[in-house]
């Protein structure tokens, strides 16, 4: 299977068995999917899931964010990897959301990364997930899964550099999409210690199968 033929059966696959693929985070704006997104870095969907809802109670806008403090918000953060820094950052964003852009969520791929605690993966959600645009986030399930499926070369050792060749071959309107496929695909399959191969659909397609699982001959 050459690389064009790799990313059809890809495409196809998904297109037809999970054409509905959105993010696991909880949210009902722009506002709330931003600190979710800032907050689930290095840590999973599930536990970020279970402290926004006291956020947005407490802090509905980013006004009320802006509005309050680091011994305000620290409690809310506690449980969440990097709280300090965490909690610093949200009020900061915050803070330029009010004063910079009317508290209006950016869609400007460079406006976004110059909110504090907002780095080319968070910007890139936010620009997939609320205004649909082509860009691809790379965490560590798309950066693993791709590699493994054989999308990306072995040699990308970067983010930036699977995320380049991801958005070459993934036609524009798929690009939305494909970032879901490739992260839950990783959450619930294509783990990263015992991949679960004997349950994959499109090992296929895999090149970490026809390497490491199919009889040699």
């Amino acid at each position: 299977m050459n690389k064009k033929e790799r990313y059809q059966f890809f495409i196809d696959y998904f297109s037809q068995h999970q054409p509905k693929a959105e993010t696991e985070l909880h949210y009902e704006n722009p506002y709330q999917l931003i600190v979710a997104v800032a907050l689930s870095a290095q840590c999973t969907d599930k536990r970020v899931n279970m402290v926004t809802p006291a956020i947005f109670e407490s802090f509905p806008t980013p006004e009320a964010l802006a509005a309050s403090n680091f011994d305000e918000l620290f409690p809310y953060i506690r449980s969440i990897s990097y709280p300090n820094n965490k909690t610093k950052h949200l009020l900061g964003m915050a803070k330029m959301l009010v004063e910079d852009f009317n508290s209006e969520i950016p869609s400007d791929l460079k406006e976004l990364q110059k909110l504090p605690g907002v780095g080319r993966k968070t910007a890139n959600v936010i620009a997939s997930v609320i205004f649909n645009q082509p860009t691809m986030a790379v965490d560590t399930h798309v950066f693993r899964v791709s590699k493994r499926l054989g999308l990306v070369t072995q040699n990308a050792k970067t983010p930036l550099e699977v995320e380049k060749q991801l958005v070459k071959y993934i036609p524009e309107e798929h690009i939305p999409k494909a970032h879901h496929w490739l992260i839950l695909h990783g959450r619930y399959i294509c783990l990263a210690r015992k991949p679960q191969c004997d349950q994959c659909k499109i090992s296929l397609m895999c090149r970490y199968y026809e390497k490491n699982l199919l009889p040699k001959n």
